[in-house]
């Protein structure tokens, strides 16, 4: 499988703190900062959608986003262009990119985030239904990946059954981790 287009999240720990209109002139000054390695280009609001995609900062290759989908508010990561190499550089590079906007929000906004839980998706519906024969396919690599994030730690992988939803999948470590412990697994 080609898997291309991940989308990961890292889980605000105190949402109740987020004020989501800070975010717009946040991530306005990320693009005039330039960054990370993508190209950003602009900065959409959908505050007004319940439980939806929140704040988003919209790049050539990829967006960033406080996102509250299903009312949990997290950073999402979703690469859009695609990348050579195998799958588990396409998930490291994700998780980089994530990890590093995480660890930018908690130094600027004091946010802290919850790295014991990690969601992955695929937003490709094509290459990757979500059926258990593509979790069966995927698992050994999501495996392989989430024991490197994770250090060897224990944790669990869920895939969401319900096949209107895209591919995705929720890692859950046994022990709470810091944005920077997992940045440093992934090194």
């Amino acid at each position: 499988m080609n898997i291309q287009h991940l989308n990961l999240k890292f889980f605000v720990e105190n949402p109740a703190a987020v004020d989501l209109a800070d975010f717009i002139s946040i991530f306005n000054g990320w693009i005039q900062a330039r960054f990370g390695e993508e190209t950003l280009v602009d900065v959409a609001d959908y505050r007004q959608v319940f439980a939806g995609p929140g704040v988003i900062l919209i790049g050539h290759e990829a967006n960033y986003s406080l996102d509250n989908t299903g009312n949990r508010l997290g950073l999402l990561y979703n690469r859009k262009a695609q990348l050579a190499g195998a799958l588990q550089d396409r998930l490291t590079q994700a998780a980089r990119a994530a990890l590093h906007a995480c660890r930018r929000l908690e130094a600027e906004r004091g946010l802290k985030f919850d790295g014991r839980e990690a969601q992955l998706l695929v937003n490709d519906r094509l290459s990757a239904p979500n059926t258990a024969e593509t979790f069966s396919v995927l698992a050994p690599e999501l495996e392989s990946f989430f024991g490197r994030l994770y250090g060897g730690a224990a944790y669990t992988l869920e895939r969401n059954p319900d096949p209107r939803e895209r591919f995705t999948v929720t890692a859950q470590a046994a022990t709470h981790f810091e944005v920077e412990a997992l940045l440093k697994n992934l090194n």
